[in-house]
């Protein structure tokens, strides 16, 4: 093919200036909960992700990447025009990079998935006509965007409840969340290990049976209930400081768990969330290499530790404006409220990587924010900036679009 290299050099520089948006943005929203909750401080935070995120986007982040390259753009009419699919993935690219630093910028928590969607959608209907878009794939998509933050709220909802009943409108709440906080870790440690098992270790080559599968997930479960136990008796209590807030020293013991669910969203974001910058990304290097749409190709690790590194690099440059709004921003969180909004997030983010929809991790997080904040009344939602969201959501779709069109007959012009 005429200009590979340069194709691919494109590409690599767009795939990290995507992965960077990922970072800046998505990653914020990961990360949110845990530093409004002031469960952990904001460097702390940078670390958490940094291992996490790369973890999840390295080991369990092939499924999704193949619905967001081959799913929306259907292949068979494309065999003939390979160069058309170049131009319109880097203008894809380069158009939700461009959409996400300015998303960023304004603090808004916008969708990576929406607006990598968005542009492809954009320039393949455009570029080279209606019938290349595969409409019930992106049917498929649309509908998860209005079920992942449905989910979440309601998975959220629930267990913030039952962390009202169980622990805090009890006698003895201290008691009660250093006797039950560890089973609620168990739950996280278990959930994160299955869609590890599920979709990391295929890469591997491990084939494990269901059954063998549970098992494995149940015995991770249990060492991180062990390892959350264990830091939990080391907590040093102060019944004064409960006087100021009634619940200080209960938050203490869900402060543990939040660095455990914050891990364990970080993976579950990075498994998920890798494929809008590599997507795209492979897509272009499989063509250049081959000069042919190929129906399936193999994602090379290092198009995944590219996505790692970008995405990392984002949240320590960047992350700071969107963390304020998902932690602070549109209710009050503190440790006990952030874990359900967490965990409820991260086991939407688990069932959608499990069954490959390409769900947007912002809105299954802003939905899960909104469900604990109802579990405690609409008065403790800012409706202000709840609406604020929405409109950016609104706009990102278009937006991705008509910058990726734009740019698709940049490259065009240019190369052609």
């Amino acid at each position: 093919m005429e200009y590979a290299e340069i194709f691919i050099a494109l590409a690599v520089i767009f795939g990290l200036f995507m992965a960077w948006g990922v970072g800046a943005n998505d990653v914020a929203n990961a990360m949110g909960t845990s530093v409004g909750s002031k469960a952990v401080t904001i460097k702390q935070a940078f670390i958490i992700a940094a291992i996490f995120e790369f973890a999840g986007a390295y080991l369990a982040g092939g499924e999704v990447t193949k619905t967001i390259r081959k799913g929306i753009v259907d292949a068979n009419v494309l065999s003939g025009s390979p160069e058309l699919v170049v131009y319109g993935m880097l203008a894809a690219l380069l158009a939700a990079a461009i959409w996400l630093l300015v998303a960023s910028r304004a603090g808004w928590p916008v969708s990576t998935t929406h607006t990598i969607v968005g542009a492809v959608v954009g320039f393949a209907a455009v570029g080279i006509g209606i019938e290349a878009v595969q409409w019930g794939k992106v049917g498929f998509i649309v509908m998860s965007w209005v079920v992942s933050p449905a989910l979440s709220g309601v998975i959220s909802y629930w267990l913030f409840v039952s962390v009202q009943r169980l622990i805090l409108d009890t006698d003895d709440p201290l008691q009660n969340a250093k006797r039950l906080v560890p089973y609620y870790i168990f739950l996280v440690g278990f959930i994160i290990s299955l869609v590890t098992i599920f979709k990391g270790l295929k890469h591997v080559g491990l084939q494990l049976s269901v059954m063998e599968s549970y098992l494995i997930a149940a015995v991770a479960g249990i060492v991180v209930m062990i390892i959350g136990k264990y830091f939990i008796s080391k907590l040093s209590f102060d019944p004064a400081a409960d006087r100021d807030f009634h619940f200080a020293n209960v938050e203490k013991v869900f402060s543990v768990l939040m660095v455990v669910t914050a891990c364990a969203m970080a993976f579950a974001h990075g498994s998920n969330d890798v494929a809008n910058a590599v997507g795209p990304l492979a897509a272009v290097v499989g063509i250049a290499e081959s000069g042919e749409v190929a129906q399936k190709s193999i994602m090379p690790s290092w198009i995944l530790l590219l996505g790692g590194a970008g995405i990392v690099l984002g949240l320590v440059t960047y992350g700071h404006r969107v963390i304020a709004t998902i932690g602070s921003g549109i209710t009050e969180l503190t440790p006990s409220r952030g874990f359900a909004a967490t965990l409820g997030a991260a086991t939407t983010v688990v069932i959608a990587s499990g069954t490959g929809l390409p769900i947007s991790t912002t809105h299954t997080l802003v939905g899960a924010v909104l469900g604990v904040g109802l579990a405690r009344g609409i008065a403790s939602l800012d409706l202000k900036v709840v609406r604020t969201i929405f409109l950016s959501w609104i706009v990102t779709l278009p937006a991705g679009a008509i910058l990726a069109i734009a740019f698709f007959f940049m490259l065009k012009g240019i190369f052609s």
